[in-house]
């Protein structure tokens, strides 16, 4: 059995432009944030990324800029996952095993912030927006291409919490209920298949990083005070290479207090 690592050694992993040679990546929210730099370490660490995002021009970009660096040849799959059917879901992966054959990892980051007001305020229907986007369609997603994982020789899924899915606060509604529904999927994945198969589910907590749904959330915070979504790569590249193959149900916060 693979000895665990810290996760301070996730956080401060190493990785080289072989870490993820030749997987086969998907990454949700590709065209932004954290989604975009994601894209772009694994890319560079040799993987072939599809690149998942409701805005085409956003991919666009991310794919050219792939392409510029020489690294190798992404794939653009536009899916709105506001609006996306099972059927959608299920299409895409049988897409995915026809032109690739099979998927070694995904990363779910693609979430909406809905808004920040008392539960009793909420609106029905951006709750229904922001519970769909954030937990619904991760599951339908996740669901969809199992069989797919299941095809690699350690299949990796990361979904993505935040401070208010461990610790819920006033105020952050939909949004933090969501993300308490993805560290829930961590573990549930986990447990029903960890004895029977190599798929591995994990979750992180990216924390304070300089993205646009920060500023939202935060409009009077100095972003040049928090750190960059590339700085925060190193515990993404780790659950995706093959040196966290025996690592499991762990929720990883990328700054920890």
């Amino acid at each position: 059995m693979q000895q665990m690592i810290s996760h301070d050694a996730m956080r401060a992993f190493e990785y080289t432009k072989d870490s993820l040679k030749d997987k086969i990546i998907l990454v949700t929210g590709a065209g932004d944030g954290i989604g975009k730099a994601a894209a772009l370490t694994y890319a560079g660490c040799g993987a072939t990324v599809l690149l998942l995002g409701k805005t085409q021009s956003k991919l666009e970009a991310v794919y050219d800029e792939i392409e510029r660096l020489g690294l190798p040849q992404a794939a653009i799959l536009p899916m709105d996952l506001q609006t996306a059917s099972f059927a959608q879901m299920q299409e895409l992966a049988r897409l995915i095993e026809k032109e690739f054959g099979h998927l070694d990892g995904v990363l779910h980051n693609a979430a909406i912030l809905g808004a920040l007001t008392p539960l009793e305020m909420y609106d029905p229907i951006t709750f229904e927006q922001v519970m769909r986007v954030n937990s619904t369609a991760v599951f339908m997603l996740t669901q969809s291409l199992i069989p797919l994982l299941r095809a690699a020789s350690s299949g990796s899924v990361i979904f993505t919490s935040s401070s208010v899915g461990s610790s819920p606060r006033a105020f952050w509604g939909a949004y933090a209920l969501s993300k308490q529904s993805v560290e829930g999927m961590t573990v549930i994945f986990t447990q029903e298949t960890q004895a029977s198969t190599a798929l591995r589910f994990n979750c992180i907590n990216p924390g304070a990083t300089r993205t646009n749904m920060r500023a939202h959330a935060f409009p009077g915070e100095n972003p040049y005070t928090l750190k960059t979504p590339e700085e925060i790569m190193p515990a993404y590249v780790y659950l995706m290479s093959d040196a966290a193959s025996g690592v499991k149900g762990q929720l990883i916060d990328c700054q920890p207090k």
